[in-house]
């Protein structure tokens, strides 16, 4: 198989949706690490945002799917190290999440003030940093769920991990 092959193969893994966040990508996320044609076979490589995530099985499921149903014999391998960290969610990705009422990650999210919640969350509705947490877990374990002091609406902060 040849290098167009490769590339159609990354573009049709790239377009499977998170099941949880269906606005974004397994690209957007960054957890589709790479895609390559080994013996005709065409092998994606994900990485789970964390050890426990629910979503997993079902991300790699859709993404071998989505290989087979564009004609492709189609493996998934799941990449453990680097661990994955949500520096690697594209610009796009925290614009999609944003649209979507989710406040993105901040950059730096392996820092120390990130991991204890020291985390300013701007509102994703009208932008104020004037935000409180209410609950360290939001909608799925990944997100907190916050409230905007200044338009009074709540909303869910996508953990920096």
């Amino acid at each position: 198989m040849s290098e167009l092959d490769r590339r159609r193969a990354w573009q049709v893994a790239a377009a499977v949706p998170d099941p949880e966040i269906p606005v974004v990508t397994v690209a957007d996320l960054g957890i589709l690490r790479d895609v390559r044609i080994e013996n005709g076979v065409a092998v994606a490589q994900v990485t789970p945002t964390y050890i426990g995530c629910p979503a997993t099985l079902a991300i790699e499921l859709a993404v071998e799917a989505a290989l087979r149903d564009a004609g492709f014999e189609a493996r998934v391998e799941r990449v453990m190290s680097p661990p994955w960290t949500t520096d690697w969610i594209t610009e796009e990705g925290r614009e999609k999440l944003r649209a979507y009422g989710i406040a993105p990650p901040v950059q730096g999210g392996n820092s120390t003030r990130a991991l204890f919640g020291e985390t300013a969350a701007p509102c994703p509705r009208c932008g104020s940093d004037d935000t409180e947490r209410v609950s360290e877990f939001g909608s799925t374990p990944c997100k907190a769920l916050y409230r905007c002091r200044a338009c009074k609406e709540p909303f869910d902060y996508f953990k920096c991990l």
